[in-house]
This record gives structure tokens, sequence and C-alpha cells, in this order.
């Protein structure tokens, strides 16, 4: 069973693992990614990290045989080029697997990482033994992933599950490239400007994250609450449209939702209901990544576990 050098590249966090092909993590470095550096001083602190793991690897006599990525899109996933995520500004059409190869002299193998996402998830946690999948990530940004009749779908382009793009409302939080988009209200830059814009007395002078608002709001601060009310309520508007148009079996959606559980859930869950087809919608379940913290370095696996051993219909009981 080969050892896989696991690159989880995000625009708030790197991770760096030496995993397995059964989603087992045997080493880990992490580093905030800071992309306003630009793509070169980040990429060396990567290269950095993963030479420090590859010598714990080393040292379990666990090799790394192959390099496996997941990273924000839009990109071309089989060359591996990336082309201006949001949030990591600079990073244009930046021939990430070639620079990997040339660096680390191992097979390369990249995907979007709402797509890696998607695969942890029905490979290793909520979505087992599920044919129609749904996967998103309320990270930085808001993306996702899709497994159709048992397989992973990419699209013409690589572009399937950039539903953050989806524009929802005619204003709103401007991210992905315009005001009102799915990503501007519900992903984690977007949620710091939805509480900027609507309490400007409160947080439009500050860097409030939305893991603060998150925070506040377990604690029960009455504007944090309206905030991510907001945030449920057009998560759920979108998912109705999601479950109208592809008809899943399951939603899995990670990061904040993972923290937050039904206090986000729970109103994005009655939204969706509201507005889906009813056989749609309550054919659908709706829950956080069974994963939690440990998605993103299993994610960074799936790149590699999806070429090497093949991801089927029937994932692996």
């Amino acid at each position: 069973m080969p050892s896989i050098l696991g690159l989880d590249i995000g625009g708030t966090k790197t991770a760096v693992v030496l995993g397995d092909m059964n989603g087992a993590i045997y080493a880990r470095q992490a580093f905030a990614t800071r992309p306003e550096r630009g793509f070169f001083a980040t990429f060396a602190e990567l290269c950095t990290h993963a030479d420090e793991v590859r010598r714990q690897a080393e040292r379990l006599g666990r090799p790394a045989e192959v390099v496996s990525v997941s990273i924000g899109g839009p990109l071309e996933i089989e060359p591996g080029i990336i082309h201006s995520p949001p949030n990591l500004p600079g990073w244009d059409d930046i021939p990430l697997k070639n620079l990997l190869k040339e660096k680390f002299g191992l097979p390369v193998y990249i995907e979007h990482d709402g797509n890696a996402g998607a695969l942890a998830e029905w490979y290793f946690g909520a979505a087992r033994g599920a044919r129609h999948v749904i996967f998103l990530t309320m990270g930085t940004g808001f993306g996702g992933g899709l497994i159709i009749n048992g397989q992973l779908y990419r699209g013409a382009c690589d572009l399937a599950g950039e539903v953050g793009h989806i524009r929802i409302a005619d204003t709103g939080p401007f991210a992905f490239g315009k005001a009102g988009c799915w990503e501007g209200f519900c992903g984690g830059a977007g949620i710091s400007k939805l509480a900027a814009a609507r309490f400007p007395k409160r947080w439009a002078t500050s860097a409030v994250t939305a893991q603060d608002i998150a925070a506040l709001a377990a604690g029960g601060d009455a504007d944090a609450l309206a905030v991510l009310d907001e945030v449920a309520r057009r998560l759920g508007y979108g998912l109705a449209i999601l479950v109208d148009v592809l008809n899943p079996e399951v939603i899995v959606i990670g990061s904040l939702a993972v923290r937050l559980g039904e206090t986000i859930l729970g109103a994005a869950r009655e939204e969706m209901r509201r507005e889906a087809l009813p056989r749609a919608a309550e054919a659908c379940r709706l829950v956080p990544a069974a994963l939690g913290e440990r998605l993103g370095d299993v994610a960074s696996l799936c790149a590699a576990i999806q070429a090497l051993g093949g991801i089927s219909a029937s994932p692996p009981e």
C-alpha cells in the first residue's frame, strides 16, 4: 500500500500530511497560507514543510511514493494548472502539477477541493454507500463536489461543483467576481462581509471572521445569531436548487457546518424543504461531514486514492 504525501492548500491554511490509501494520517504539518504574499512565497513554505514530512516518513519506514493535492478551483485537473482561485489571489495559470513533479520527483495527482471532499466523505464518511451525493465546503470560500450515479462528476471542463458562483440574490456580499452569489453569503470571507454590512456600527471597521461570528453565536450573541440565521436561510435556498436539479440522497457539508451543526443546518433544512420539490427534499438527508476536523487532511489524499485504487460505484465497506 503506497504512502501518500497529501497537500491541502486553502486560502486560510495549508496542511501537509503523510497518509495511506485507507485515509490514515501518520504525520502532519500546517501553516497559514497568507496568499497575499504571492504564489512563490507560499510554494516555498509549502516545500519546506513537505520536506520535513518526507523526513518523518522515512523515519517511520513509510517513504512517500506519490503526491496528492486538494486545492480550490478553478483549475484544469489533468494538467494540474491553477486558474486564479478567488481565495488564492495571484495564483494565475500556475502549472502546479509540473512544479511539484520537479520538486519531489514523484507522481502528482491534483483534485478540486470540493471533489476531494466529496470523495473523502463518500469513501470514509457520511456518504458511504450512497450513489447520489452532493458535498459542500463552507471554508474560506464555498464550493462543492458531486457524486452522480456512483461516479465523481467533473463536468466538461472540470468546473462542475463551482456552486459558489451561483447568484442567489440581486445584491449581497461581493465574492467570486460578483455580488449576491452563494459564496458571498455562505463562504467564510463572505460571512465576514455580511456581518459588517448588517451591523456596520459593530463590525464594519473590525476584522471579524466567520469563526468569530460562530463563537459569538455559540455564546448567545444576538447579532451573531442574526447573521447566521441569514446565512442558514441563504444556504437552504441554494440547497433547494441543487435538490431540484440533482435529486441527491445526501448533502454533506463541511467546515463551518461541522462546528455549528444544527445551529445552521436546522434552519437551512427548513428552507430547503420549503423551496424544493417535496418528494426530492424528503429523499435527501442534510448532514455535517462525518470526518469533522480531519476532513481536509483525508481529502488531500483522495486525488491519489482515486487514481491508484479507483473510486467505484460501490465504496469499500
